[in-house]
């Protein structure tokens, strides 16, 4: 279980534990398509994709790989892989067209066809209530911005619970609200494309508030197995002068510590406030909050991807504004070993690092690794076949990685691979490929990559052991 090579003695080194979850994640808007099946409304990454200039080529999530009409395809191929749970969101926009009051049973249909199919496939599925698709209704009254949004997303959570609470056992409120907040409102690269840290920070906190919020009213409904997720990055200073080593603490107090420390110690880390407020964009914290949100869950999703080497200086012409706060001052390096198609690093001992932290910082709280994968320029051999040989490696690797960690205490209980299909890449478009399974956008045609081929025979494995 050493070797790291990506080779099949690798793969067949690995053991988990008999009850250990395999899947696989996707979300709503990149792969639903049908944006305007079905009563659905707008969503602000609907109007995000069509402004000019946002997205690479122009690309939209109006047909994405059409998994609404396709869902059963979908399932069949996570049958083939031997997946026994699937990740996916629900679109807000789809049941609440304007985000709140009326309720569009035509959406909720949808989603109880794909639970259904689901759960007759022996497929477990693992939903997640908000994965950036904010209803561009709610945009147009502040948003994430405004603390009434938490609340509507407490009533969405309701009338989703309502509808298949009865099916659904495991729920997630927010897929990485980091990004939401810090790449949608102050670096403005994703929706809804705002540049401004106050408001960078009231959606901050307005989002976990949410989080905390909805926990309550699905924990009154009954719900018992419920988490968050959170996208981690690993902050390296570039050296040990203090200059680079408090720059690393300020990009890791906004990319990780700022959303974990209230969920699981109900505080805000004191050195971010600090920060946050020095920078004109205090978090607006009134009386309560922080209560409602550490509200107990049961698991911790974890997202993760590269690590980051950062240090003090002037944020260099040609580098995107900085989604931190305050963060003009520091500069991201770039990876100095392999990078995938995005650009980023290939870390996996960074990985266990960062589970064994989670592991000091939250003892009681059993981790979900719920994102985990990598893009890479996949095509279609002469063979017919998707030969993704960086991919494979990847994976193996960052799953030996995740299988170290465990060795040393980390309890991590299940682990999804992103993604499921290759799909709409947020502001990358479709240039981006993350699948398991290619898809050819012209035709929609599915075809199981060689990493897909490695992933379902180590789960095979996996099952013959715990049979055998």
């Amino acid at each position: 279980m050493t070797s790291t090579d990506g080779r099949p003695d690798l793969a067949a080194g690995l053991t988990f534990p008999p009850d250990f979850v395999f899947g696989a994640a996707t979300a709503a808007y990149q792969i639903e398509g049908a944006v305007d099946a079905d009563g659905r409304g707008p969503s602000i990454w609907d109007t995000f994709s069509h402004t000019p200039g946002r997205t690479f080529r122009g690309d939209t999530g109006d047909v994405a790989v059409e998994h609404y009409t396709r869902y059963r395809d979908d399932v069949a191929l996570m049958v083939e892989l031997g997946l026994s749970a699937y990740r996916f969101s629900v679109a807000w926009s789809r049941v609440l067209p304007e985000g709140a009051g009326r309720v569009e049973q035509r959406g909720l249909d949808f989603y109880r066809r794909l639970v259904d199919e689901l759960l007759a496939a022996g497929v477990d599925p693992w939903l997640t209530l908000y994965h950036w698709d904010l209803p561009q209704a709610l945009q147009e009254q502040g948003g994430w911005t405004a603390r009434d949004t938490s609340a509507r997303f407490a009533d969405y959570a309701g009338i989703v619970h309502d509808a298949l609470g009865d099916r659904v056992r495991h729920w997630s409120t927010l897929n990485e609200p980091m990004v939401s907040a810090l790449l949608g409102h102050q670096s403005g690269e994703h929706a809804p494309g705002v540049r401004n840290p106050v408001s960078a920070a009231r959606a901050v906190h307005h989002l976990l508030l949410g989080h905390g919020l909805a926990t309550q009213v699905l924990r009154d409904r009954g719900a018992d197995h419920l988490g968050v997720t959170l996208n981690f990055t690993p902050m390296t200073p570039a050296s040990d002068r203090p200059e680079d080593v408090d720059a690393a603490r300020r990009l890791d107090g906004q990319q990780n510590r700022m959303f974990l420390e209230p969920i699981v110690r109900g505080a805000y880390p004191a050195d971010v406030e600090a920060d946050l407020a020095a920078a004109g964009a205090p978090l607006p914290v009134e009386d309560g909050d922080l209560a409602v949100i550490a509200a107990p869950i049961e698991w911790l999703g974890v997202n993760y991807y590269f690590e980051q080497t950062v240090r003090a200086g002037a944020r260099p012409a040609d580098k995107p504004p900085t989604s931190f706060i305050g963060g003009e001052d520091v500069v991201d390096l770039d990876p100095t070993g392999p990078t995938t198609s995005m650009g980023w690093g290939v870390s996996p001992e960074a990985f266990t690092r960062l589970l064994l932290w989670l592991r000091d910082q939250a003892p009681d709280l059993p981790l979900v690794v719920t994102e985990n994968g990598s893009a890479w320029p996949d095509e279609i051999s002469d063979d017919g076949a998707v030969h993704d040989p960086e991919r494979t490696d990847f994976l193996l690797r960052h799953l030996d990685a995740m299988s170290t960690a465990m060795d040393q205490g980390a309890d991590v209980r299940g682990y999804f691979a992103w993604s499921l299909l290759d799909n709409f890449e947020w502001a990358r478009g479709y240039e981006q490929r993350f699948g398991l399974v290619h898809v050819d956008y012209a035709t929609q045609q599915r075809i199981l990559k060689d990493s897909a081929r490695v992933y379902a025979d180590l789960l095979r494995r996996h099952r013959q052991a715990q049979e055998g």
